[in-house]
Parts: structure tokens; sequence; C-alpha cells
């Protein structure tokens, strides 16, 4: 019988039983978008409002805001501004 070549290629896939976030090879995964993601900005958007202990975000640390990262309340202040007329306003976060 001919010997069958192989690969050693494995994927680590994680997802959160609170939010169904996912991880694969440690590397977070926007759901929406597939692209790789954040896990502070994770943390701030999804993990910080739900605070439940089977979170598995590594970056998650209750009651702490990564202030650089993105937030509600940056998103809302964007929103606002756009609102009320701000043509200059912009958006930097392309994580998502």
């Amino acid at each position: 019988m001919d010997k069958k070549e192989t690969s050693d290629l494995s994927i680590d896939r994680k997802e959160c039983p609170r939010c169904k976030a996912v991880w694969l090879n440690g590397q977070h995964i926007w759901s929406g978008t597939g692209k790789p993601g954040d896990p502070e900005t994770l943390s701030n958007l999804v993990c910080g409002l739900v605070e439940d202990p089977k979170c598995i975000n590594p970056s998650h640390k209750k009651g702490h805001i990564y202030g650089e990262k993105d937030t509600w309340k940056k998103r809302s202040k964007f929103i606002d501004s756009k609102i009320k007329g701000d043509c200059h306003a912009t958006w930097s976060n392309d994580s998502l």
C-alpha cells in the first residue's frame, strides 16, 4: 500500500458559551465579517455588558474599559455628531 501524504495542520477553535465569540488558534475573529478581531474591543462592546463568569475572553477584566479601543460611548458620540451635521466627524475603527 502507498504511504499517504499527511499534514500537521491543525486549528484550535474556542467559542464563548455566553456570546458565541470565536477564537481560531488564539486569534479572535469577528463573526459578522470573518476579519481578525481585537479582544480588548470585544471586551468593551460585548463582554463588559454581560459580565458573565463563563466569558472566555482572555482580555476581559470586570469593570475595565480599554479607553484607547472602540467603545459604545465613542460610537454614540460619532453618531450624535453626524446627526448634528458635523460632516468632518470620522470613524477610525476599521477592526470590525
